[in-house]
């Protein structure tokens, strides 16, 4: 899917603000792209694993601290792909506009207790804006929210959401959250916002 975010060179505001709350271990950034994220993560010391199926990208993405991987997570030849990661893998998990909701479910299972969940992307009424203007690449109203909720076996911690319109870095239908996942299996523990 191509649109006007995909050229943009710095981090997301989103993820820049929430970053901090990912623990110590390694960070699955998730269709990196170039990895503007994944060079974020790596420089506040996490090991990231940058995932795409766009090899150019990866090129661009390759750093130090950084791990890429080539993969198709939605086709593996003419079936539908299955999730190469094991539950509690990861101490974050890093998604920008990307949307695969079949995805949903191993995305949260990946991280470990403790760990970060922060996605961010388009969102119903994006059409207005022009892409991604296919529903199947727009969020719908309370999507990521009731997705982070009803994460098994026990819902994650929504520390930030929001749904709606920004103007920056370009006109768009945004969804974003920061979630956590329990640390003792109920509860996730005392987070530090700075």
């Amino acid at each position: 899917m191509a649109h006007s975010h995909a050229a943009i060179g710095r981090p997301s505001q989103w993820v820049s603000r929430f970053a901090p709350l990912i623990p110590q271990g390694e960070v699955l950034d998730l269709a990196c792209g170039a990895g503007r994220h994944a060079k974020l993560l790596a420089a506040l010391g996490h090991a990231v694993l940058a995932v795409d199926r766009d090899e150019e990208a990866l090129g661009r993405a390759a750093g130090e601290g950084i791990t890429t991987l080539r993969i198709d997570l939605e086709r593996d030849g003419d079936r539908p792909a299955s999730w190469p990661f094991i539950p509690g893998r990861f101490a974050g998990v890093v998604v920008t506009n990307y949307l695969h909701r079949p995805l949903f479910v191993e995305i949260m299972s990946s991280l470990m207790p403790g760990g970060a969940l922060i996605y961010e992307t388009f969102a119903e009424g994006n059409q207005q804006f022009g892409k991604p203007s296919n529903p199947d690449f727009l969020l719908r109203t309370g999507e990521l929210l009731h997705a982070a909720q009803a994460a098994r076996p026990h819902p994650l911690r929504v520390v930030a959401y929001e749904d709606g319109y920004i103007s920056q870095p370009a006109p768009a239908m945004v969804q974003r959250i920061c979630a956590v996942k329990p640390s003792d299996g109920r509860e996730p523990g005392m987070l530090r916002l700075n």
